[in-house]
């Protein structure tokens, strides 16, 4: 069985989504990250013991620093605090993306500067490894202190007061510890605090759907290539002499995936070889460098803050024990997550938006020289009249998705969380607009393999090709209308389990990004 050793610095965008997705992986505290954590703790006892006053260990929390906590009222102290901050509302995040919260929190402790108990990981793992789950709410976090809601359903159901997820139902966590004869965590001194200061909602959303972007762009480099076969244009705009003179890395490795994916040549290219009278494509052909490359640099900028993110500390107070030293902080402030979320949102925005374009060109007689709205027979029918309306109404959504959350603030805590970062809204509408510009992509998957049909018998290049062959296994070409949306699930589904990159992979090499 495979496992994921958590050492507070080793979680990547591809180690994250894999144990998000598969519940046979198994997650432990390295042996290092579990002597580190034990000397942070011993350290924050002995200042308890001295009767020092320490923020969120003796003291409460927020506007309620000030007020000081005995002793004997320090364990109810942490409870209380996961009990009142469990106000998360909506709709609940996916089982995937809960799984992946438990991993980066439990990771970010394991980092030793929270002061907390080996055994607060041990028990937020035991609870993963056995796929009880906690069921988290989407909405209700304002991205500083953290993520103080969703994280405290988190830590309700850890120490057996909240809702997890069983085959699918909502159930008490009470229950299933009960049938599973587990117990749940008895939280001590600063435990219940440093369950839920950081950023690892909104960082697990961003990641486990940057993961699916860069799929997406990926897709987006074929089916760009597929409609440039279609819409019989030129191969020039992608020579590497052009990106040289503009050296965004981005901008060269989708030109080198547009080579790969067309080649020098196909049957198409040469019929139009001579007398052409077109002089330049459209932007949204000749310009799929600029455009795709700049999504893919946006993307490794994203990837890089959000791995940084999940190996960090964002407790509050941090603890180092090695320089005698219990600091308050900012790290839970989600700011630099947020803008990530944010840029991640307008360049996929940017990819779906030039996609719908070339939908847009495809269906026109005076761009394509193709039956209008591909229709073999239009009139009687609409061919793919509203498979472009479709795409233009999820770019336009999108185009309202893409404000920044970032750019908000509001106070909250009695004027005491003055400046807060809106990174989890940024992060869940990063998400919205993935999944509309994986339709529109598909839409042009769709509209791409028709043009293709209406150019036949003459045949694109070899990896072009091989990804029409795998779509039309499932969506045969349209002689007359039908249930059009019925082909864009189809395609989609393909595109989730990454089957048409692949296929077009084996013919040419994986693709760059």
């Amino acid at each position: 069985m495979k496992t994921l050793q958590l050492t507070g610095q080793s979680i990547t965008l591809d180690s994250l989504y894999e144990i998000a997705n598969n519940s046979e992986i198994r997650a432990e505290l390295a042996a290092s990250a579990r002597a580190n954590m034990q000397k942070s703790r011993d350290y924050i006892e002995g200042r308890i013991k001295n009767g020092e006053v320490m923020y969120g260990v003796n003291t409460g929390f927020g506007a309620f620093s000030s007020v000081r906590i005995s002793d004997s009222e320090i364990e109810q102290l942490q409870k209380n605090l996961i009990r009142s901050h469990s106000m998360g509302i909506g709709e609940p995040f996916s089982k995937k993306q809960s799984r992946a919260m438990m991993v980066l929190r439990a990771n970010a402790l394991a980092r030793g500067h929270s002061g907390v108990r080996p055994a607060v990981v041990d028990k937020i793992l035991e609870f993963l490894n056995h796929d009880i789950i906690p069921v988290i709410p989407s909405q209700g976090s304002v991205g500083a202190s953290g993520d103080l809601a969703p994280l405290s359903h988190l830590a309700l159901a850890i120490i057996g007061e909240g809702e997890v997820w069983q085959n699918g139902q909502v159930v008490a966590a009470q229950k299933v510890l009960s049938e599973k004869k587990m117990s749940p965590l008895d939280l001590k001194a600063k435990e219940g605090l440093s369950m839920i200061n950081g950023c690892q909602v909104m960082t697990s959303v961003g990641l486990l759907a940057a993961w699916e972007a860069r799929r997406l762009l990926w897709l987006a480099d074929l089916a760009g290539a597929m409609s440039l076969e279609g819409l019989r244009g030129s191969r020039k705009p992608f020579d590497p002499l052009i990106s040289a003179t503009r050296p965004h890395p981005g901008e060269a490795k989708t030109a080198r995936n547009l080579l790969k994916l067309m080649g020098e040549k196909s049957e198409i290219s040469e019929s139009h070889a001579v007398n052409d009278p077109r002089v330049q494509d459209a932007y949204s052909l000749r310009c799929m460098p600029a455009v795709h490359g700049a999504a893919k640099d946006a993307l490794r900028y994203i990837v890089k803050v959000l791995e940084i993110e999940a190996n960090s500390s964002t407790d509050n107070p941090l603890v180092f024990a090695d320089d005698n030293k219990v600091l308050s902080c900012g790290n839970f402030h989600g700011m630099p997550v947020a803008h990530a979320m944010d840029f991640a949102g307008i360049a996929i925005s940017s990819q779906a938006s030039i996609s719908e374009c070339r939908i847009s060109k495809l269906i026109s007689p005076q761009m394509s020289e193709l039956p209008a709205f591909l229709a073999p027979n239009g009139g009687l029918n609409s061919g793919h009249m509203i498979v472009q309306v479709a795409a233009a109404s999820l770019v336009s959504e999108n185009k309202v998705l893409a404000h920044p959350a970032s750019v908000d603030s509001i106070p909250t805590s009695a004027e005491k969380e003055d400046h807060v970062s809106m990174g989890t809204i940024a992060a869940r509408k990063f998400e919205k607009i993935l999944r509309n510009a994986e339709n529109v992509v598909a839409m042009e998957l769709l509209s791409a393999t028709q043009a293709l049909d209406l150019l036949s018998p003459l045949k694109p290049t070899a990896a072009v090709k091989a990804a029409y062959d795998l779509i039309r296994k499932t969506v045969p070409f349209a002689k007359e209308d039908r249930y059009f949306a019925k082909d864009v699930e189809a395609i989609k589904e393909m595109m989730e389990g990454n089957k048409i990159t692949l296929v077009a992979e084996s013919t040419v090499g994986p693709l760059e990004w």
